[in-house]
């Protein structure tokens, strides 16, 4: 039958595919590597704030909630939009380097750069509403025929944190 095996059942054929291990691995098949929880304080690494876009004390997630913090106001979708285009010559240079193969490493510092850009803009508008947080963020990305378009989005609200919570936003500590 080609990939996988079948297996009958009832006098029905039943095709199963095989799971290569690197899938499985992909997909945390198996025992989790920590509980999550809504009161973890910061995923792993998080503690290395360099790593992260400056947000200017506005706190960011991609998740659909902020673990120790409560939602009191909702403010709206913020979008942030870059669009960025590169010399002729770095064009040359990715057309030759297209057919080496490899990374293109100008083309996604560019792409970082794009994606910086475009969740400063969120966060100067949650800003400019009184916001405090960015919540359910998303980053979208395209190739508009030699420019980069890159598109934060997400939803600013006010956030105060739940009293006796141990979660802390990153955000918020201070680097004193």
């Amino acid at each position: 039958m080609g990939f996988g095996s079948s297996s009958s059942e009832k006098g029905h054929e039943q095709e199963t595919a095989a799971i290569p291990p690197q899938i499985s691995d992909l997909h945390c098949v198996g025992p989790p590597r920590h509980q999550p929880t809504t009161l973890d304080t910061a995923p792993p690494g998080a503690n290395n704030t360099r790593q992260f876009t400056e947000t200017e004390g506005i706190v960011t997630t991609t998740m659909m909630d902020l673990p120790g913090y409560r939602v009191v106001k909702v403010l709206g979708a913020v979008y942030g939009l870059t669009v960025r285009t590169r010399n002729w010559a770095a064009g040359l240079g990715m057309v030759l380097k297209s057919v080496a193969g490899g990374e293109l490493r100008w083309f996604t510092t560019m792409l970082y750069s794009c994606r910086n850009d475009s969740l400063s803009r969120c966060v100067a508008e949650t800003k400019a509403r009184g916001g405090n947080a960015i919540i359910c963020l998303r980053f979208d990305t395209a190739d508009l025929g030699g420019f980069a378009q890159a598109c934060a989005y997400g939803t600013a609200c006010v956030v105060e944190k739940i009293e006796g919570s141990p979660a802390v936003a990153t955000q918020l500590i201070s680097a004193d």
